[in-house]
């Protein structure tokens, strides 16, 4: 037997562990947000958003900001250069996009279970009504771009799988290629529109969802602001253009990045 069996078997395995531990990770966190989609859209009644206060409205508040808090306090942190230098000091770098996806995810699941009813009510839709049925059909077109999105900038890439799954090829990892396709030539954060559109397209509208629809939408605002540094820095003059022609954040809207346009990558850009 070859004295280089024992190291190159500790290897293979290493990569396989690694490629399990981002395959449970993915899991997790899919299904910290189909358990987040069912509650918000009260799905399954038994872990819906809107139901009846269990402490006093001073109590549940500090409980969801602390929770909305840690949430957004994890995303910003580990998503950063830094950290992910860090980070990579000391685990294996192939994994640390999932362990971002692992960690999220039972935060999702924590700030989702926990969430304190606030109670109260800001409108009903009469149930069965054509505006019921035009809102809960816009509540699941926006889950569904949100997830189509994914796909489109590379859906196991996002969640950690791409680069564990590279590593057990023994090939190495490579950047993803700036591209504009599908909800993408419309507005520059298509993910986050549809969490938004999900968010807040509800026929029941409670002190509780609220709460958690402005919190969410407080989170993804500062985030994509972050996130738009970080995509400047990687591909510069590219992102810069695409920055000045499509919205941030709303479809044909105006909200854009004030930045001068370069005519040749805009003209790519199209």
């Amino acid at each position: 037997m070859s004295r280089f069996a024992p190291n190159y078997n500790l290897k293979i395995m290493k990569k396989i562990l690694m490629f399990t531990y981002s395959v449970v990770a993915y899991l997790i966190a899919f299904a910290s947000i189909l358990f987040w989609i069912a509650s918000v859209g009260n799905l399954i009644p038994a872990i819906g958003i809107d139901q009846e206060p269990q402490m006093s409205f001073l109590w549940a508040l500090a409980n969801n900001v602390l929770l909305i808090s840690l949430f957004g306090v994890q995303h910003s942190v580990m998503a950063r250069k830094w950290f992910k230098e860090l980070f990579a000091r000391y685990f294996p770098k192939p994994i640390e996009r999932s362990t971002f996806v692992l960690v999220s995810g039972l935060l999702l699941f924590n700030m989702v279970y926990n969430w304190q009813p606030i109670g109260g009510q800001l409108w009903q839709v009469e149930p069965h009504s054509i505006l019921f049925y035009v809102l809960y059909a816009l509540f699941f077109i926006g889950w569904a771009i949100l997830f189509i999105s994914s796909f489109l900038i590379n859906h196991f890439d996002l969640f950690g799988l791409r680069q564990t799954f590279l590593e057990l090829m023994g090939k190495p990892y490579t950047q993803l290629k700036f591209r504009v396709t599908l909800f993408y030539k419309h507005v520059r954060h298509p993910l986050y529109f549809g969490m938004l559109l999900g968010m807040w397209a509800t026929p029941t509208m409670t002190i509780t969802h609220l709460v958690f629809a402005l919190a969410i939408t407080a989170y993804v605002v500062i985030g994509t602001l972050f996130e738009e540094k970080d995509l400047v820095n990687e591909f510069g003059e590219t992102y810069k253009a695409y920055q000045a022609k499509k919205p941030m954040l709303i479809p044909f809207t105006k909200w854009r990045k004030g930045a001068k346009q370069n005519p040749v990558l805009t003209k790519e850009l199209k």
